[in-house]
């Protein structure tokens, strides 16, 4: 059963199918009810019409034998008095029920009633009371052969010599019985077409809907098996569900591929600079264990810093991309730099200071690494000065790191955040870094909900600012 029903388009199907049978059957019972309700209440108007004749004619004194009954098949009346005796019927009325009484022939008084036929005739111009109200039952009767179901109405009339009567008169259920009758099997009939066709049609429009998810999956499995992220799922013409899905997911492929493509660029690039100071090295290595006095060891340690140093910034960038959590621990800003600064002894231009307490929420270990990159970045590009400054802009925290350097080019104030960019081609690499230093500053500012932008310092240089959310703004 898990697997008959296991696809949309018949989970679909079966919904739309037992929605409209319920809804069919509602309906079905509403209309059959109203149906004899209607006809129920045409025959208690007949049944009331009729017994509220034979009552006027009682009210006006007209003996029992005189009275003008309606044909039995339309209408069967009994007429009792208040003793429950009848004494008055229909002509071909052969049996009675559902009226209180079942005989269907009068039967003589022991003592003869004024009134009634046999003694004196009423004096004229006597005449009794009708009731308003009528009482209405279900019943059965036999009319000259023919057996059938009725509304009786119960009419009760006070007359001054005959005491109170009761006329019961019928209304037929023949006309309800076969409307009833006629609309049951049309709806037996008709119900089980229409659940044929909502199904039918449900299935069709549904698997016509579902088509380009069959697309889009064919397409995706054909995607994970080739492992060629460059292909994209077809998108429908259509603004419906379905076509932001496939838009939805061009948008992971295309943002996948960016990120697999870049891995790819990062893997390279390490390769290629982690290259240069392990030949480096080794080739002294090798010199000084075939020279000893030829070797230099001034400059294989610089090697193995700048190769500790790109190794530590390639761990960091990993453990960046890999999504971990900065901390929430605070940090005030300016003797943060104060002791930073003072951890510093090979910097060639002096580092100044214009320093305002300010308090951030993150790592403490990276934002030392971002203020150590922005200073060495400053440090190789300065002439005479490096500035740096802390201060609060609104909710922000902000660290400024200036030069008065050549500066920035615009057009390449984005680029330089770049991972392995170097804008002086001419600069060596020993000189000029791996070129991982801005890229993990940026990276790090913005696992701390911050940004780090360029722009242009009052001397014509370089200045770096970085914002951080300040929770000590946050709570003012």
């Amino acid at each position: 059963m898990r697997r008959l029903f296991g696809s949309v388009r018949a989970r679909a199907t079966l919904g739309a199918s037992l929605v409209v049978a319920l809804a069919l059957v509602a309906a079905g019972a509403a209309v059959l009810f109203s149906l004899r309700a209607n006809l129920t209440g045409q025959a208690d108007g007949r049944a009331n019409a009729a017994a509220r004749e034979v009552a006027s004619q009682l009210a006006a004194n007209r003996p029992y034998a005189d009275l003008d009954l309606p044909d039995g098949d339309e209408a069967p009346v009994q007429v009792v008095d208040e003793n429950g005796r009848l004494v008055a019927a229909s002509e071909d009325l052969e049996r009675i029920s559902g009226t209180g009484t079942d005989a269907v022939k009068p039967r003589p008084a022991t003592r003869p009633t004024q009134g009634d036929g046999d003694g004196e005739k009423p004096e004229p111009g006597e005449t009794g009371e009708i009731d308003d109200e009528a009482e209405y039952t279900d019943g059965s009767a036999t009319v000259d052969g023919e057996s059938g179901d009725y509304r009786f109405a119960a009419v009760e009339v006070s007359t001054q010599d005959r005491g109170d009567l009761t006329v019961h008169a019928g209304g037929s259920l023949a006309d309800e019985q076969s409307a009833v009758s006629t609309a049951l099997t049309s709806m037996l009939i008709g119900f089980p077409l229409l659940l044929g066709v909502v199904a039918g049609v449900t299935w069709l429009v549904t698997r016509r809907a579902l088509r380009p998810v069959a697309a889009i999956t064919a397409e995706m499995s054909a995607i994970t098996a080739s492992e060629d992220l460059a292909r994209r799922v077809p998108e429908p013409d259509t603004h419906d569900e379905i076509a932001r899905l496939a838009r939805t997911t061009n948008e992971t492929l295309t943002a996948l591929e960016t990120s697999v493509e870049r891995q790819r660029r990062f893997v390279a690039d390490a390769s290629h600079e982690l290259r240069s100071p392990i030949a480096s090295l080794r080739t002294q290595l090798e010199v000084g264990a075939a020279h000893p006095e030829l070797l230099d060891v001034d400059g294989a340690v610089e090697d193995t810093v700048r190769l500790q140093e790109l190794a530590a910034d390639l761990l960091l960038l990993a453990r960046l991309d890999a999504g971990e959590k900065p901390g929430g621990a605070r940090v005030d800003l300016a003797a943060f730099v104060r002791e930073e600064l003072s951890q510093r002894t090979r910097d060639r231009v002096d580092v100044h200071t214009d320093l305002r307490s300010v308090e951030v929420a993150g790592s403490r270990g990276q934002l030392a690494r971002v203020l150590g990159n922005l200073l060495n970045n400053a440090q190789r590009h300065a002439r005479s000065r490096v500035t740096v400054t802390t201060r609060t802009d609104g909710m922000w925290a902000v660290l400024e790191v200036s030069d008065d350097g050549s500066g920035v080019p615009p057009n390449e104030r984005e680029r330089i955040f770049e991972r392995f960019v170097r804008l002086d081609d001419a600069r060596t690499r020993d000189e000029g870094g791996a070129g991982l230093g801005l890229a993990i500053a940026r990276d790090v500012a913005a696992r701390h909900g911050g940004t780090l932008v360029v722009k242009e310092a009052p001397s014509g240089g370089a200045l770096f600012e970085l914002r951080l959310p300040s929770p000590q703004s946050s709570a003012e």
